[in-house]
């Protein structure tokens, strides 16, 4: 297997991309993909894209949508292309009807699931039955026999793309050549490659990562206690440190070292250490580091923040504004996040 974190320099510019749905608050386990997405792109100088994939135009909203934005901006994940799916449908709907006319997939005809009768004009892949074998970064060699698969809906018509007719043109417009994404997508990867031997695009390297288990060893969930980015911005946690312990969920740079700032993470990141098991999310982890980040910053910075987080009430108190310096020391030492400031004032 390649090396790819010695890719050559001859090598085509390396881009990955993050390509979530603004149908909810994506929680922090979701992030790691763009996190691992992000630094591998940078690591090789490559180009790292953000795609929304906003097709579902019933669940799809812009609150969504500026919610992703933020979250990625605030951790520091700056991309280099920014993509919405909805502005390619007209290339989707050439891609299906060239798909159409060259047999690759055909146009069916059938009954609603509704009930209502009505009947719908769908496009079906026309499946070859093959193998299909892929060299995944994590999992290694992957075999399937696409025949279990069927002849897969690409469509619900023309106009209506679905999931996996358009993340295949989108990344291969893109110029997308590493596929960094969450295990649930290994059953689809073949339907894929499928799709791009009958388009003509490449198969970029594809790395599924483990999932992301909480404490009691159950997938990370919003069910499960788990939290969206902005959630965790404004209770006071650091950037720095969320990027730092959302990194080391299932990756660990091979030596002992704990805390990373954003560059050192890119330097010392790999796709080979990322562990083939599940990751687990510790807050209690999270809390020592964002303590130990908190203690990095200089003291105008942890002025800054106390103040933001200090409730009105207390900061308007003679005591507070006389020894204000001895406070904000001792604060430090006290707090995980700033957001406990709160919690401090009302059981005070």
């Amino acid at each position: 297997m390649t090396n790819v974190s010695n890719i050559p320099n001859s090598a085509p510019t390396v881009v990955t991309r993050f390509a979530p749905s603004p149908t909810g608050l994506l929680h922090l386990g979701t992030y790691r993909t763009a996190i691992f997405s992000y630094l591998f792109a940078k690591k090789h100088n490559g180009k790292f894209v953000l795609r929304i994939e906003d097709t579902d135009r019933e669940r799809s909203k812009k609150e969504f949508e500026d919610n992703i934005l933020r979250s990625l901006k605030w951790i520091g994940l700056d991309h280099d292309v920014f993509v919405r799916q909805s502005e390619n449908v007209a290339r989707h709907r050439a891609v299906l009807e060239q798909m159409i006319a060259t047999g690759h997939a055909y146009v069916s005809k059938e009954a609603s699931k509704d009930g209502s009768g009505i009947i719908k004009e769908i496009v079906r892949f026309k499946n070859p039955n093959i193998n299909v074998t892929f060299t995944d970064i994590i999992k290694g060699e992957v075999t399937v026999h696409t025949a279990d698969l069927g002849d897969f809906v690409l469509a619900k018509n023309l106009s209506e793309p679905l999931f996996h007719l358009a993340v295949v043109v989108d990344d291969f417009d893109e110029g997308v050549t590493h596929v960094i994404r969450g295990d649930d997508h290994v059953s689809n990867t073949p339907r894929h490659i499928l799709i791009q031997r009958a388009i003509g695009a490449p198969t970029p390297t594809y790395a599924h990562l483990p999932l992301v288990l909480g404490l009691d060893k159950q997938k990370l969930s919003k069910r499960r206690g788990a939290r969206a980015l902005s959630d965790y911005q404004e209770g006071g946690y650091l950037a720095e440190a969320i990027l730092n312990m959302v990194a080391l969920i299932g990756w660990n740079p091979g030596t002992e070292q704990e805390l990373f700032t954003h560059d050192e993470l890119i330097d010392n990141f790999t796709l080979e250490r990322v562990q083939k098991s599940a990751g687990v999310f510790n807050p209690e982890k999270l809390e020592w580091i964002n303590r130990e980040h908190t203690k990095r910053m200089s003291h105008e910075e942890q002025a800054v923040m106390l103040d933001a987080f200090m409730p009105t009430r207390i900061k308007e108190l003679p005591l507070y504004v006389q020894k204000r310096d001895r406070i904000h020391s001792l604060l430090i030492e006290r707090i995980g996040h700033f957001g406990e400031l709160r919690d401090m004032a009302e059981s005070g």
